[in-house]
């Protein structure tokens, strides 16, 4: 086929994505068009495939942002709290604060003002394991919108929050961007999980600190700047959730943005249930077996859970009910057993070493 040909045909496919993506701001739209004449031109040079691809990747980006799609939010709070009832046992103070937050927003919302403008941004501060991130997952759920995390935690460069020039080579978006790509409306839950752990380098964690700050705060990030986009993304409606195992690294400025909700440690009584009536089911429904197939003797929970009283949270404990279920459903598969029931005589051989 032609190069005249081949250039035609993917000229048009990029004119059809530049014409059909919604929303698109009329300046960015006429920016786009730009290109694809200017690749047009090439194409007649002979220059052609040299900047296709480059600028071809640019207008996928440009045209899989969503510039208008969002969810409607669902604001009940008893569906609220009985969905986090569902995925965590206790921590009431927790999900009262929660509750509240929500509330404003409902109130907001009934009358006519910005919610998430007026409101704080809500920073769950605890040890690893204690439920930050499924607590933030169900509150998307509970307000029905998409849910994406952010990973700060040795965050390098403030570029990979603004993204990079599409000038330079193997450039792309950052992640506020690509988050909004991913979840394909312009407001979904987004966690920034680890904020504290953004950078140990201390003049560096100052710069994502200030890029932070304009993402957060509500009177900049109606205009954000992402190098790559290289045009101003709204995202005021955008629900921004953080999470810190400590608040020494964060700047003042930033705090001041932030409603802290510090997060229990859980007692030895409290992981039991949450072992025998939360994560269990959950393992057991992974790993392939059925209800019934395996039974613990109710006395031995205790001895189970007890290894792991440093641990404020339940990862541990989840990793040793795990190693449980996997020894289970190899008896079953190999014809040994069909049903497993753990006493105080075999515990020890179930257990991991």
């Amino acid at each position: 086929m032609p190069i005249e040909k081949v250039a035609l045909d993917e000229l048009n496919t990029l004119t059809d994505k530049i014409n059909n993506t919604k929303g698109l701001p009329e300046e960015l739209k006429g920016r786009l068009m730009q290109i694809v004449q200017r690749l047009e031109r090439m194409a007649n040079l002979g220059h052609y495939a040299e900047e296709f691809d480059m600028e071809a990747s640019y207008i996928d980006t440009i045209t899989s942002i969503p510039w208008y799609i969002e969810t409607e939010d669902q604001l009940d709070l008893k569906e609220t709290r009985k969905l986090l009832d569902q995925s965590h046992y206790g921590m009431d103070y927790v999900k009262d604060r929660i509750l509240e937050y929500l509330a404003t927003l409902i109130l907001l919302k009934q009358r006519g003002r910005d919610a998430i403008a007026s409101s704080p941004v809500i920073l769950m501060v605890g040890l690893q394991g204690v439920g930050k991130t499924t607590l933030a997952i169900s509150m998307a759920k509970a307000l029905g919108r998409q849910f994406v995390r952010i990973a700060m935690g040795g965050l390098g460069s403030t570029l990979e929050l603004r993204g990079t020039s599409k000038s330079f080579p193997n450039a792309q978006p950052g992640q506020i961007t690509k988050a909004l790509i991913k979840t394909q409306v312009k407001n979904p839950l987004i966690l920034l999980d680890e904020v504290d752990k953004a950078s140990g380098e201390q003049g560096l964690r100052s710069d994502i600190m200030a890029v932070l700050l304009e993402i957060l705060d509500p009177n900049q990030n109606t205009e954000f700047r992402d190098h790559y986009v290289d045009y101003p993304l709204d995202l005021s409606d955008v629900l921004f959730v953080c999470s810190a195992n400590t608040l020494g690294t964060l700047s003042t400025a930033l705090m001041d943005r932030m409603e802290v909700i510090k997060m229990p440690s859980y007692t030895d009584s409290e992981k039991l249930i949450i072992a025998r009536d939360y994560i269990l089911p959950k393992v057991m429904e992974k790993s392939g077996l059925n209800p019934g197939e395996l039974e613990i003797d109710p006395n031995l929970w205790p001895g189970i859970v007890r290894p792991f009283g440093y641990d404020s949270g339940i990862r541990s404990l989840g990793r040793t009910l795990e190693a449980i279920c996997r020894k289970v459903a190899k008896e079953i598969v190999e014809g040994k057993s069909q049903k497993v029931v753990l006493i105080e005589q075999n515990l020890k051989y179930y257990l991991p070493q």
